[in-house]
């Protein structure tokens, strides 16, 4: 086994043994899978999970609600499992609540559930119903002011966290990585120009920022992605800098250029690898920091624009409820950020103790 190896080996044993790091872990794990089967596991499969019954909005956590399955004037073809996959499966039937149902015939007389002590005599032939026409459904986390399902919404959601998180380190490390080593490695009028650069950078509020760049590409899903990514390469940058001003007065590095290997080899093969551990830290410290920024940017309404389920909107949408008697239906994404981001520091930490890189960051 090689030194690198060996290190790594012992680096997953220190991490394994962190409770805190592990927990981060299995949350983490859990958020991606769910992430991936989102419409899958939602109890609305629709596109956004956005099924609209206004007469049900606002409901309590453990709502029941019966209803009769009508389907659309429109054919709605079949789903194949990979649209369902990135997607949604667009509903075929529309869900109409009703209070109790009887069957004449060919008939299903319904009570129409209206408002609380107003229901609506209806009479749908068989032909317009499903096979199996009444169907009930428990909301776990009650319903937002648009009568969709919350549980749905949160889990849909978590592809938006996820996805900003993800865009947003590849993007820092990118930029932080190259800009950072070429500081670092070159010193001197290259090291004064970047770090005026980064000062400058550094110096602007990040929501400031992010508002700019967001205001300059407009508002999206991928333009808030772009956003908060291009404001977190900061500090990755200075912490690669520093590194890299540290390893290249090793033997090593005196070694690749006696050898004759070329400046770019000398950073991305030999540099690069040995200064990952920090890097790793700060990755994870901006994952954590990048869901926030977009619950963020989503509850002022300049981040994932509706009807697409985002933590920070369902916040906005629901927030005003908070002091009534359905403080569920703000604080239940409150409640998923904290945990993710929770998790997301828990790794972080967990890393900096099983690489050794106290006090580098």
């Amino acid at each position: 086994m090689s030194q690198s190896q060996s290190f790594q080996a012992a680096a997953w044993r220190r991490l394994k043994k962190n409770k805190g790091a592990v927990f981060g872990m299995i949350i983490i794990i859990i958020a991606v899978i769910v992430a991936i089967f989102a419409y899958f596991i939602a109890p609305d499969p629709s596109p956004y999970a956005n099924r609209m019954i206004v007469e049900i909005e606002g409901k309590n956590p453990g709502f029941r609600q019966s209803f009769i399955k009508v389907k659309k004037d429109k054919d709605v073809g079949s789903t194949g499992f990979f649209k369902q996959l990135i997607s949604g499966k667009e509903d075929v039937y529309h869900y109409i609540p009703i209070l109790g149902h009887e069957r004449k015939g060919d008939s299903i007389i319904v009570q129409k559930f209206v408002d609380e002590g107003v229901s609506e005599r209806q009479a749908y032939h068989s032909s317009q119903t499903a096979h199996d026409p009444v169907v009930t459904k428990k909301y776990l986390l009650g319903t937002d002011k648009s009568g969709r399902d919350i549980v749905s919404r949160l889990i849909v959601g978590t592809r938006v966290s996820l996805s900003v998180g993800l865009i947003t380190v590849i993007i820092s490390l990118s930029i932080g990585l190259v800009l950072g080593s070429l500081a670092g490695y070159y010193r001197g009028r290259t090291d004064n120009i970047i770090m005026w650069f980064i000062n400058v950078i550094w110096s602007i509020p990040t929501l400031l920022l992010v508002f700019a760049i967001t205001l300059a590409l407009g508002k999206g899903f991928w333009q808030v992605f772009i956003a908060v990514g291009l404001t977190m390469w900061v500090n990755v940058a200075r912490l690669v800098r520093g590194q890299v001003l540290a390893a290249r007065e090793l033997e090593y590095v005196e070694a690749t250029k006696a050898l004759g290997f070329s400046d770019f080899r000398t950073i991305v093969r030999h540099i690069w690898p040995n200064i990952m551990g920090p890097v790793m830290v700060v990755a994870a410290s901006n994952f954590a920091s990048a869901i926030v920024i977009e619950a963020g940017l989503s509850f002022l309404g300049i981040g994932v624009q509706p009807p697409q389920p985002s933590w920070g909107l369902m916040i906005k949408e629901n927030y005003n409820l908070i002091i009534t008697q359905k403080p569920m239906l703000a604080l239940a994404p409150g409640f998923a950020i904290m945990l993710l981001v929770l998790a997301f520091n828990l790794l972080g930490n967990g890393l900096r103790d099983a690489l050794n890189v106290r006090g580098k960051i």
